[in-house]
Protein backbone atom coordinates (compact mmCIF):
# COMPACT_ATOMS: atom_id res chain seq x y z
CA UNK A 1 0.00 0.00 0.00
CA UNK A 2 2.99 2.17 -0.44
CA UNK A 3 0.57 5.38 -2.09
CA UNK A 4 2.40 8.28 -3.74
CA UNK A 5 2.65 11.48 -2.09
CA UNK A 6 1.47 13.86 -4.46
CA UNK A 7 -1.37 14.10 -7.55
CA UNK A 8 -0.68 18.08 -7.89
CA UNK A 9 1.23 20.61 -6.42
CA UNK A 10 -0.28 23.54 -5.04
CA UNK A 11 -0.43 27.38 -5.55
CA UNK A 12 2.23 28.06 -1.92
CA UNK A 13 1.15 29.43 0.86
CA UNK A 14 3.01 32.57 0.66
CA UNK A 15 2.71 34.79 3.22
CA UNK A 16 -0.16 31.90 4.65
CA UNK A 17 1.14 33.04 8.29
CA UNK A 18 -0.31 36.27 7.79
CA UNK A 19 2.52 38.27 8.17
CA UNK A 20 2.28 41.92 9.13
CA UNK A 21 5.13 43.72 7.22
CA UNK A 22 5.07 41.55 4.59
CA UNK A 23 3.09 40.57 1.58
CA UNK A 24 1.30 37.31 0.88
CA UNK A 25 -1.28 35.30 -1.38
CA UNK A 26 -4.68 34.19 -0.01
CA UNK A 27 -7.24 31.89 -1.34
CA UNK A 28 -10.75 33.88 -1.12
CA UNK A 29 -13.86 31.87 -1.51
CA UNK A 30 -16.33 34.16 -3.26
CA UNK A 31 -19.83 34.56 -1.23
CA UNK A 32 -22.00 33.87 -4.53
CA UNK A 33 -20.87 30.25 -4.55
CA UNK A 34 -23.25 30.17 -8.02
CA UNK A 35 -21.11 32.27 -9.80
CA UNK A 36 -18.69 29.15 -11.45
CA UNK A 37 -14.81 30.16 -11.55
CA UNK A 38 -13.15 29.82 -15.42
CA UNK A 39 -11.76 26.40 -16.15
CA UNK A 40 -8.06 25.43 -16.60
CA UNK A 41 -6.16 21.87 -17.35
CA UNK A 42 -6.89 20.86 -14.06
CA UNK A 43 -10.47 21.96 -13.60
CA UNK A 44 -11.96 24.79 -11.68
CA UNK A 45 -9.55 27.56 -10.62
CA UNK A 46 -9.24 29.18 -7.78
CA UNK A 47 -9.74 32.75 -6.80
CA UNK A 48 -6.85 34.61 -5.00
CA UNK A 49 -5.77 37.71 -3.93
CA UNK A 50 -2.33 39.46 -3.03
CA UNK A 51 -2.31 41.14 0.46
CA UNK A 52 0.37 43.16 1.81
CA UNK A 53 0.18 45.04 5.43
CA UNK A 54 -3.50 44.06 5.79
CA UNK A 55 -4.20 45.57 2.91
CA UNK A 56 -5.47 44.09 -0.88
CA UNK A 57 -2.73 45.66 -2.95
CA UNK A 58 -4.42 44.44 -6.38
CA UNK A 59 -7.69 43.49 -8.02
CA UNK A 60 -8.60 39.57 -7.06
CA UNK A 61 -7.71 36.84 -9.72
CA UNK A 62 -8.28 33.40 -11.04
CA UNK A 63 -5.31 30.93 -11.47
CA UNK A 64 -4.44 27.30 -11.00
CA UNK A 65 -5.99 25.45 -8.04
CA UNK A 66 -3.33 22.77 -9.08
CA UNK A 67 0.61 24.06 -10.00
CA UNK A 68 2.13 27.12 -8.00
CA UNK A 69 4.94 27.42 -10.97
CA UNK A 70 2.91 29.40 -14.03
CA UNK A 71 5.66 27.30 -16.44
CA UNK A 72 3.37 23.83 -15.44
CA UNK A 73 0.06 26.07 -15.62
CA UNK A 74 0.10 29.18 -16.65
CA UNK A 75 -3.71 30.04 -16.49
CA UNK A 76 -4.70 33.85 -15.21
CA UNK A 77 -7.76 36.07 -15.11
CA UNK A 78 -8.60 38.90 -13.48
CA UNK A 79 -11.71 38.56 -11.48
CA UNK A 80 -13.44 41.43 -13.40
CA UNK A 81 -12.11 40.28 -16.81
CA UNK A 82 -14.39 39.92 -19.59
CA UNK A 83 -13.17 37.37 -22.52
CA UNK A 84 -13.99 37.59 -25.76
CA UNK A 85 -15.86 34.30 -27.85
CA UNK A 86 -12.33 33.78 -29.68
CA UNK A 87 -10.35 33.84 -26.35
CA UNK A 88 -12.93 31.09 -24.26
CA UNK A 89 -12.89 29.11 -27.50
CA UNK A 90 -9.10 28.54 -27.44
CA UNK A 91 -9.00 28.04 -23.41
CA UNK A 92 -11.65 25.50 -24.18
CA UNK A 93 -9.73 23.93 -27.00
CA UNK A 94 -6.46 24.13 -24.74
CA UNK A 95 -7.91 22.47 -22.00
CA UNK A 96 -8.97 19.52 -24.00
CA UNK A 97 -5.66 19.15 -25.33
CA UNK A 98 -4.13 18.99 -21.78
CA UNK A 99 -6.19 15.90 -20.68
CA UNK A 100 -5.20 12.37 -20.42
CA UNK A 101 -4.64 10.54 -23.59
CA UNK A 102 -6.97 7.61 -22.27
CA UNK A 103 -9.88 8.24 -21.04
CA UNK A 104 -11.47 6.37 -17.75
CA UNK A 105 -13.81 3.84 -19.87
CA UNK A 106 -10.46 3.60 -22.17
CA UNK A 107 -8.07 2.15 -19.40
CA UNK A 108 -10.97 0.09 -18.06
CA UNK A 109 -11.46 -1.36 -21.80
CA UNK A 110 -6.84 -1.99 -21.63
CA UNK A 111 -7.35 -3.14 -18.34
CA UNK A 112 -9.55 -6.10 -18.42
CA UNK A 113 -7.87 -7.08 -21.40
CA UNK A 114 -4.36 -7.36 -19.97
CA UNK A 115 -5.64 -9.55 -16.99
CA UNK A 116 -6.64 -11.78 -19.87
CA UNK A 117 -3.43 -11.96 -21.20
CA UNK A 118 -0.95 -15.28 -20.12
CA UNK A 119 1.49 -14.08 -17.87
CA UNK A 120 4.48 -14.38 -20.70
CA UNK A 121 2.78 -11.37 -22.67
CA UNK A 122 2.08 -8.82 -19.61
CA UNK A 123 4.20 -6.53 -20.15
CA UNK A 124 4.81 -2.52 -18.43
CA UNK A 125 6.27 0.00 -20.16
CA UNK A 126 8.89 2.15 -18.23
CA UNK A 127 9.31 4.86 -20.00
CA UNK A 128 5.58 5.63 -20.83
CA UNK A 129 4.71 4.21 -17.71
CA UNK A 130 1.87 2.24 -19.35
CA UNK A 131 0.77 -1.18 -19.33
CA UNK A 132 1.31 -2.42 -22.88
CA UNK A 133 -1.14 -4.41 -24.71
CA UNK A 134 0.17 -7.07 -27.88
CA UNK A 135 -0.96 -4.66 -30.05
CA UNK A 136 1.04 -1.78 -28.34
CA UNK A 137 4.19 -4.00 -29.28
CA UNK A 138 5.72 -1.62 -31.93
CA UNK A 139 5.21 1.70 -30.22
CA UNK A 140 7.30 0.20 -27.36
CA UNK A 141 9.81 -1.99 -29.37
CA UNK A 142 13.23 0.53 -28.20
CA UNK A 143 11.65 1.39 -24.61
CA UNK A 144 12.23 -0.11 -20.83
CA UNK A 145 9.88 -3.14 -21.16
CA UNK A 146 9.27 -4.79 -17.39
CA UNK A 147 7.92 -8.36 -18.49
CA UNK A 148 6.10 -11.27 -16.51
CA UNK A 149 3.72 -8.38 -14.51
CA UNK A 150 1.46 -10.33 -11.82
CA UNK A 151 -1.44 -9.59 -10.88
CA UNK A 152 0.06 -8.86 -7.45
CA UNK A 153 1.67 -6.58 -8.79
CA UNK A 154 -1.29 -5.13 -10.06
CA UNK A 155 -2.35 -4.63 -7.09
CA UNK A 156 0.68 -2.23 -6.40
CA UNK A 157 0.77 0.44 -8.73
CA UNK A 158 3.59 2.05 -6.94
CA UNK A 159 6.05 -0.93 -7.53
CA UNK A 160 5.65 -0.59 -11.17
CA UNK A 161 5.45 3.17 -11.35
CA UNK A 162 8.02 5.66 -11.05
CA UNK A 163 7.69 8.22 -8.82
CA UNK A 164 7.10 12.03 -10.82
CA UNK A 165 10.24 14.37 -9.49
CA UNK A 166 8.73 17.87 -10.17
CA UNK A 167 8.59 19.30 -6.86
CA UNK A 168 6.49 22.23 -7.90
CA UNK A 169 3.87 20.25 -9.57
CA UNK A 170 3.74 16.44 -8.82
CA UNK A 171 6.82 14.97 -7.00
CA UNK A 172 5.67 11.61 -5.49
CA UNK A 173 7.32 10.11 -2.13
CA UNK A 174 6.09 6.83 -1.44
CA UNK A 175 5.64 5.84 2.63
CA UNK A 176 8.52 3.43 3.61
CA UNK A 177 7.46 -0.16 4.19
CA UNK A 178 7.71 0.68 7.94
CA UNK A 179 4.78 3.40 7.95
CA UNK A 180 2.74 1.45 4.99
CA UNK A 181 2.38 -1.64 7.39
CA UNK A 182 1.47 0.33 10.40
CA UNK A 183 -1.38 2.55 8.51
CA UNK A 184 -2.50 -1.23 7.60
CA UNK A 185 -2.45 -2.68 10.81
CA UNK A 186 -4.08 0.34 12.47
CA UNK A 187 -6.78 0.39 10.07
CA UNK A 188 -8.15 -2.98 10.49
CA UNK A 189 -7.13 -3.24 14.06
CA UNK A 190 -9.52 -0.08 14.51
CA UNK A 191 -12.12 -2.17 12.13
CA UNK A 192 -12.48 -0.39 8.68
CA UNK A 193 -13.22 -2.37 5.93
CA UNK A 194 -13.45 0.30 3.27
CA UNK A 195 -10.72 2.96 2.65
CA UNK A 196 -10.89 6.54 0.49
CA UNK A 197 -7.78 7.02 -0.79
CA UNK A 198 -7.53 10.83 -1.75
CA UNK A 199 -4.35 11.40 -3.84
CA UNK A 200 -3.34 8.24 -5.69
CA UNK A 201 -2.56 10.21 -9.11
CA UNK A 202 -1.54 7.94 -12.39
CA UNK A 203 -3.70 5.06 -11.03
CA UNK A 204 -6.35 5.30 -13.44
CA UNK A 205 -5.12 2.16 -15.72
CA UNK A 206 -5.28 -0.02 -12.67
CA UNK A 207 -8.67 -0.49 -11.39
CA UNK A 208 -12.13 -0.31 -12.60
CA UNK A 209 -14.56 2.14 -12.73
CA UNK A 210 -15.85 1.56 -9.62
CA UNK A 211 -12.69 1.72 -7.55
CA UNK A 212 -11.14 5.31 -8.90
CA UNK A 213 -11.62 8.34 -9.74
CA UNK A 214 -9.52 11.37 -11.42
CA UNK A 215 -9.48 13.91 -8.61
CA UNK A 216 -8.39 17.38 -7.82
CA UNK A 217 -8.28 17.63 -3.79
CA UNK A 218 -7.79 21.51 -4.22
CA UNK A 219 -11.11 22.13 -5.97
CA UNK A 220 -13.30 18.71 -5.16
CA UNK A 221 -13.44 18.39 -8.95
CA UNK A 222 -14.03 15.14 -10.64
CA UNK A 223 -12.93 15.11 -14.09
CA UNK A 224 -15.23 12.63 -15.28
CA UNK A 225 -18.46 14.16 -14.31
CA UNK A 226 -21.18 13.47 -12.22
CA UNK A 227 -20.73 9.55 -13.09
CA UNK A 228 -17.36 9.77 -11.03
CA UNK A 229 -19.28 11.89 -8.31
CA UNK A 230 -21.72 9.18 -7.76
CA UNK A 231 -19.46 6.69 -7.91
CA UNK A 232 -17.54 8.41 -4.64
CA UNK A 233 -20.98 8.39 -3.24
CA UNK A 234 -21.72 5.08 -3.19
CA UNK A 235 -18.75 4.12 -1.53
CA UNK A 236 -19.02 6.82 0.97
CA UNK A 237 -21.90 5.83 1.64
CA UNK A 238 -22.19 1.82 1.60
CA UNK A 239 -23.64 0.02 4.48
CA UNK A 240 -24.96 3.79 5.99
CA UNK A 241 -20.92 4.86 5.80
CA UNK A 242 -20.05 2.47 8.76
CA UNK A 243 -16.67 0.54 8.25
CA UNK A 244 -14.99 3.54 6.39
CA UNK A 245 -12.43 5.95 6.27
CA UNK A 246 -10.51 8.52 4.35
CA UNK A 247 -6.98 8.63 4.12
CA UNK A 248 -4.73 11.77 2.60
CA UNK A 249 -1.47 12.96 1.84
CA UNK A 250 -1.33 15.89 0.36
CA UNK A 251 1.08 17.97 -0.71
CA UNK A 252 2.83 19.54 1.70
CA UNK A 253 3.58 22.86 -0.36
CA UNK A 254 -0.48 22.77 -0.91
CA UNK A 255 -2.78 25.87 1.07
CA UNK A 256 -4.28 24.47 3.83
CA UNK A 257 -7.63 25.90 3.62
CA UNK A 258 -8.53 24.50 -0.34
CA UNK A 259 -7.61 21.20 1.19
CA UNK A 260 -10.27 22.04 4.55
CA UNK A 261 -13.05 22.99 2.18
CA UNK A 262 -12.49 20.15 -0.40
CA UNK A 263 -12.14 17.76 2.65
CA UNK A 264 -15.64 19.17 3.96
CA UNK A 265 -17.62 18.39 1.01
CA UNK A 266 -16.77 14.80 1.42
CA UNK A 267 -17.81 14.69 4.58
CA UNK A 268 -21.26 16.50 4.01
CA UNK A 269 -21.33 13.40 0.92
CA UNK A 270 -20.90 10.43 3.95
CA UNK A 271 -23.20 12.40 5.99
CA UNK A 272 -25.73 12.03 3.61
CA UNK A 273 -26.05 8.56 3.85
CA UNK A 274 -26.36 8.79 7.82
CA UNK A 275 -29.30 8.13 9.34
CA UNK A 276 -30.64 10.69 12.07
CA UNK A 277 -29.69 9.38 14.86
CA UNK A 278 -25.87 9.06 13.53
CA UNK A 279 -26.35 12.31 12.04
CA UNK A 280 -23.34 13.68 14.41
CA UNK A 281 -21.18 11.16 13.53
CA UNK A 282 -17.81 12.41 11.56
CA UNK A 283 -17.02 10.56 9.08
CA UNK A 284 -12.90 9.15 10.26
CA UNK A 285 -10.06 10.81 8.70
CA UNK A 286 -5.94 10.53 8.66
CA UNK A 287 -4.61 13.61 7.11
CA UNK A 288 -0.98 12.76 6.69
CA UNK A 289 0.81 16.49 7.07
CA UNK A 290 3.69 18.37 8.55
CA UNK A 291 2.90 18.82 12.69
CA UNK A 292 3.77 22.70 12.28
CA UNK A 293 0.85 22.88 10.09
CA UNK A 294 -1.51 21.54 13.57
CA UNK A 295 -3.24 25.19 14.67
CA UNK A 296 -4.43 25.31 10.70
CA UNK A 297 -5.85 21.99 10.85
CA UNK A 298 -7.18 22.37 13.74
CA UNK A 299 -8.43 26.07 12.71
CA UNK A 300 -10.83 23.92 10.10
CA UNK A 301 -11.42 21.16 11.85
CA UNK A 302 -11.10 21.80 16.19
CA UNK A 303 -12.05 17.75 16.75
CA UNK A 304 -8.83 16.92 15.41
CA UNK A 305 -5.96 15.71 17.29
CA UNK A 306 -2.46 15.06 16.32
CA UNK A 307 -0.59 12.05 16.42
CA UNK A 308 3.39 11.28 17.93
CA UNK A 309 3.63 8.82 15.16
CA UNK A 310 6.76 10.09 12.61
CA UNK A 311 5.37 8.94 8.82
CA UNK A 312 8.89 8.51 6.76
CA UNK A 313 9.15 7.83 2.96
CA UNK A 314 11.31 6.31 1.14
CA UNK A 315 12.31 8.32 -1.59
CA UNK A 316 12.76 11.70 0.48
CA UNK A 317 16.05 12.48 1.98
CA UNK A 318 14.56 14.11 4.96
CA UNK A 319 11.15 12.79 6.04
CA UNK A 320 13.06 9.00 7.76
CA UNK A 321 12.84 7.49 10.56
CA UNK A 322 15.26 6.81 12.95
CA UNK A 323 16.65 9.90 12.51
CA UNK A 324 17.87 11.94 15.68
CA UNK A 325 17.13 15.89 17.04
CA UNK A 326 15.93 18.27 14.39
CA UNK A 327 16.29 15.61 11.73
CA UNK A 328 13.34 13.61 11.96
CA UNK A 329 10.84 13.04 10.19
CA UNK A 330 8.46 16.04 10.39
CA UNK A 331 5.43 14.54 9.07
CA UNK A 332 2.49 13.23 11.45
CA UNK A 333 -1.20 11.95 11.50
CA UNK A 334 -3.74 14.41 12.22
CA UNK A 335 -7.35 12.40 12.93
CA UNK A 336 -10.28 12.63 14.64
CA UNK A 337 -10.25 9.09 15.72
CA UNK A 338 -9.41 9.87 19.88
CA UNK A 339 -6.02 9.10 20.48
CA UNK A 340 -6.36 6.54 23.39
CA UNK A 341 -8.22 4.66 20.90
CA UNK A 342 -4.50 4.46 18.42
CA UNK A 343 -1.97 2.16 20.07
CA UNK A 344 1.59 3.24 18.11
CA UNK A 345 4.90 0.47 17.83
CA UNK A 346 6.26 0.11 21.19
CA UNK A 347 8.91 -1.60 19.91
CA UNK A 348 9.69 2.29 18.46
CA UNK A 349 10.20 3.86 21.63
CA UNK A 350 6.35 5.19 21.45
CA UNK A 351 5.02 4.92 25.01
CA UNK A 352 1.48 5.46 26.66
CA UNK A 353 0.89 8.69 28.43
CA UNK A 354 -1.59 7.76 31.59
CA UNK A 355 -2.42 11.67 32.17
CA UNK A 356 -2.90 12.91 28.36
CA UNK A 357 -4.84 9.30 27.46
CA UNK A 358 -2.41 8.86 24.51
CA UNK A 359 0.59 7.38 22.73
CA UNK A 360 3.60 9.83 23.01
CA UNK A 361 7.70 9.47 21.58
CA UNK A 362 10.39 8.52 23.71
CA UNK A 363 11.55 12.26 24.34
CA UNK A 364 8.43 13.67 25.08
CA UNK A 365 7.95 14.24 28.51
CA UNK A 366 4.96 15.30 30.51
CA UNK A 367 4.58 19.10 31.50
CA UNK A 368 3.32 19.56 34.98
CA UNK A 369 2.87 22.93 33.96
CA UNK A 370 1.30 22.66 30.66
CA UNK A 371 -0.84 19.53 32.04
CA UNK A 372 0.60 17.89 28.19
CA UNK A 373 3.06 16.20 26.76
CA UNK A 374 3.94 19.17 24.22
CA UNK A 375 6.60 18.29 21.93
CA UNK A 376 5.91 18.41 18.60
CA UNK A 377 9.26 17.47 16.73
CA UNK A 378 10.18 14.46 18.83
CA UNK A 379 12.75 16.39 20.74
CA UNK A 380 12.16 17.49 24.58
CA UNK A 381 10.63 20.45 25.16
CA UNK A 382 11.07 23.22 27.82
CA UNK A 383 8.91 24.96 29.58
CA UNK A 384 8.83 28.48 29.54
CA UNK A 385 7.39 30.79 32.63
CA UNK A 386 7.41 33.83 30.58
CA UNK A 387 5.50 32.47 27.38
CA UNK A 388 3.62 29.97 29.96
CA UNK A 389 4.22 27.14 27.86
CA UNK A 390 6.33 24.35 26.28
CA UNK A 391 8.93 25.59 23.74
CA UNK A 392 11.48 23.72 21.15
CA UNK A 393 15.01 23.27 22.95
CA UNK A 394 16.79 25.70 20.92
CA UNK A 395 14.56 28.56 21.38
CA UNK A 396 15.08 30.89 24.15
CA UNK A 397 13.13 33.93 25.50
CA UNK A 398 13.87 37.48 24.22
CA UNK A 399 13.07 40.72 26.53
CA UNK A 400 12.75 42.59 23.47
CA UNK A 401 10.02 40.46 21.25
CA UNK A 402 8.32 39.61 24.84
CA UNK A 403 8.39 35.40 23.57
CA UNK A 404 10.73 32.86 23.23
CA UNK A 405 12.85 32.21 19.39
CA UNK A 406 16.04 31.66 18.24
CA UNK A 407 18.87 33.19 20.03
CA UNK A 408 19.88 34.56 16.32
CA UNK A 409 16.80 35.73 15.37
CA UNK A 410 15.71 39.15 14.42
CA UNK A 411 14.13 41.37 17.16
CA UNK A 412 11.22 42.87 15.95
CA UNK A 413 10.87 41.19 12.69
CA UNK A 414 7.16 40.14 10.69
CA UNK A 415 5.54 38.23 13.64
CA UNK A 416 2.66 35.66 12.98
CA UNK A 417 -0.96 36.90 13.35
CA UNK A 418 -3.39 38.96 11.20
CA UNK A 419 -2.75 41.04 8.41
CA UNK A 420 -5.91 42.78 9.69
CA UNK A 421 -6.35 43.63 13.38
CA UNK A 422 -2.29 42.13 13.74
CA UNK A 423 -3.52 39.75 16.72
CA UNK A 424 -1.59 36.81 16.37
CA UNK A 425 -4.67 34.08 18.07
CA UNK A 426 -6.58 33.88 14.49
CA UNK A 427 -5.44 34.77 10.26
CA UNK A 428 -6.76 37.51 8.29
CA UNK A 429 -9.74 35.11 6.22
CA UNK A 430 -10.81 34.96 9.91
CA UNK A 431 -10.67 37.97 11.43
CA UNK A 432 -13.74 39.96 13.06
CA UNK A 433 -12.47 43.01 11.52
CA UNK A 434 -12.62 41.49 7.62
CA UNK A 435 -15.88 43.30 6.73
CA UNK A 436 -14.62 46.32 7.75
CA UNK A 437 -11.49 45.65 5.88
CA UNK A 438 -13.27 44.77 3.07
CA UNK A 439 -15.23 47.72 2.50
CA UNK A 440 -12.08 49.72 3.27
CA UNK A 441 -10.33 47.70 0.26
CA UNK A 442 -13.32 48.18 -1.79
CA UNK A 443 -13.33 51.70 -1.69
CA UNK A 444 -10.01 52.00 -2.41
CA UNK A 445 -10.38 49.98 -5.28
CA UNK A 446 -12.92 52.10 -6.87
CA UNK A 447 -10.73 55.24 -6.02
CA UNK A 448 -7.77 53.49 -7.90
CA UNK A 449 -10.46 52.39 -10.82
CA UNK A 450 -11.92 55.91 -11.07
CA UNK A 451 -8.25 57.70 -11.25
CA UNK A 452 -7.48 55.05 -14.00
CA UNK A 453 -10.07 55.96 -15.69
CA UNK A 454 -9.61 59.15 -15.50
CA UNK A 455 -5.89 58.98 -16.96
CA UNK A 456 -7.20 56.78 -20.12
CA UNK A 457 -9.54 59.76 -20.29
CA UNK A 458 -6.81 62.29 -20.65
CA UNK A 459 -5.20 60.06 -22.86
CA UNK A 460 -7.24 59.53 -25.31
CA UNK A 461 -8.29 63.35 -25.24
CA UNK A 462 -4.66 64.37 -25.40
CA UNK A 463 -4.40 61.28 -28.50
CA UNK A 464 -7.29 63.41 -30.20
CA UNK A 465 -5.86 66.73 -30.22
CA UNK A 466 -2.56 65.35 -31.15
CA UNK A 467 -4.06 63.76 -34.34
CA UNK A 468 -6.38 67.18 -35.23
CA UNK A 469 -2.82 69.67 -34.73
CA UNK A 470 -1.02 66.63 -37.25
CA UNK A 471 -4.01 67.21 -39.73
CA UNK A 472 -4.00 70.90 -39.52
CA UNK A 473 -0.62 71.11 -40.30
CA UNK A 474 -0.66 68.41 -43.03
CA UNK A 475 -3.33 70.74 -44.87
CA UNK A 476 -1.68 73.85 -44.06
CA UNK A 477 1.63 72.01 -46.31
CA UNK A 478 -0.78 70.84 -48.37
CA UNK A 479 -2.23 74.41 -49.54
CA UNK A 480 1.69 75.97 -49.13
CA UNK A 481 2.50 73.17 -52.25
CA UNK A 482 -0.16 74.13 -54.73
CA UNK A 483 0.41 77.92 -54.15
CA UNK A 484 3.98 77.23 -55.20
CA UNK A 485 2.93 75.08 -58.00
CA UNK A 486 0.30 77.36 -59.22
Amino acid sequence: MAAPRDQLGAVEEKGSSGRQGSSGVEVVFPSDPATPAPLCPHGPTLLFVKVNQGKEETRRFYACSACRDRKDCNFFQWEDEKLSGARLAAREAHNQRCQPPLSRSQCVERYLKFIELPLSQRKFCQRCQQLVLPDDGEKHREHQIVGDVSITQLKRPSQLLCPLENKKTNAQYLFADRSCLFLVDLLSTLGFRRVLCVGTPRYSQFYMEDSFCHYNMFNHHFFDGKAALEVCRTFLQEDKGEGVIMVTDPPFGGLVEPLAVTFKKLIAMWKEGQSQENNRKELPIFWIFPYFFESRICQFFPSFCMLDYQVDYDNHALYKHGKTGRKQSPVRIFTNIPPNKIILPIEEGYRFCSLCQRYVSRENQHCEHCNSCTSKDGRKWNHCFLCKKCVKPSWIHCNVCNHCALPDHSCGGPKDGCFICGELDHKRSTCPNISTSKKADKAVRKQKQRKSNKMKMETTKGQSMNHTSVTRRKKRRERAHQYLCS
